[in-house]
């Protein structure tokens, strides 16, 4: 059996005077897609950055490919560079000049050691290839600043593309979108998941999609309430765990 992309047992992570996430475990197997759900405030956002090591956490253990993360959020450079991560909101400053092949060249790391000339080729022809597979190579030039919704998330698709990625982690990355849009996002993700074989952990609120594509789901309320396939975790009496059974009969109504 194949070794867990992600392992992360006992999790507990405090924000100022309350708990936000309190002894979480759960595994992420590689090529397989997690959701985790939960009502507004129930710490998902919290529990991903603590993954991350973008927060401290109390107490528990966090292994990404084998690797510990230190208590200060330290992983070692090989595990570091399989992560990629795509966060709910895109904030930068848009008085800055960047370019999309620019933002996405960001996301290249140098591999073992390189002639000078070579890395700077090697790294055009990743972004390249990035934006191609995005279907964004003809944005290049513009300036991030000038995308719409739909064009910035297929450019931060191609910052996570462009090396190589074992675990992709998506807090509602489709935010923001409409319907159309989020529905293009998401076939573009599953296609490349499939080419690039990724494991998946997203936060998600569209807990039909859920259903429909995750392999697995973790139901939180601050602890982990329930795990597993999309038809136990999402089954009426799991819901009403973390929602309350008024948002799980106003669900199966419409």
């Amino acid at each position: 059996m194949n070794e867990p992309v992600l392992v992360v047992n006992g999790l507990t992570v405090r924000r100022e005077t309350h708990l936000a996430v309190e002894d979480v475990s759960f595994t992420v197997q590689p090529g397989t897609d997690t959701a985790i759900v939960g009502p507004n405030g129930a710490g998902k956002s919290t529990l991903i950055q603590a993954v991350l090591g973008i927060l401290p956490r109390q107490s528990g253990e966090v292994c990404v490919l084998g690797h510990p993360l230190s208590p200060k959020g330290y992983l070692p450079t090989e595990a570091r560079q399989q992560i990629a991560y795509l966060p709910q909101n895109f904030l930068f400053d848009r008085r800055i000049p960047i370019t999309v092949s620019e933002l996405v060249g960001l996301g290249w790391d140098r591999v073992g050691p390189q002639l000078p000339w070579m890395g700077g080729q090697v790294r055009h022809r990743a972004v390249r290839a990035a934006l191609t597979q995005v279907e964004a190579w003809r944005l290049q030039d513009q300036l991030v600043s000038s995308l719409s919704g739909g064009e910035t998330k297929r450019v931060l698709l191609a910052y996570c593309l462009v090396r190589p990625r074992s675990l992709l982690i998506l807090d509602e990355a489709p935010a923001g979108l409409d319907v159309l849009g989020e529905s293009e996002f998401y076939q573009l993700l599953y296609q490349l998941k499939r080419e690039q074989g990724w494991a998946i952990l997203q936060i998600s609120h569209d807990l039909d999609m859920v259903r429909r594509s995750c392999d697995r789901v973790l139901c939180i309320n601050r602890t982990l309430l329930c795990q597993g396939a999309p038809n136990y975790a999402l089954a009426p009496e799991q819901l009403s765990l973390a929602y309350g059974s008024e948002f799980v009969r106003y669900h199966h109504s419409c």
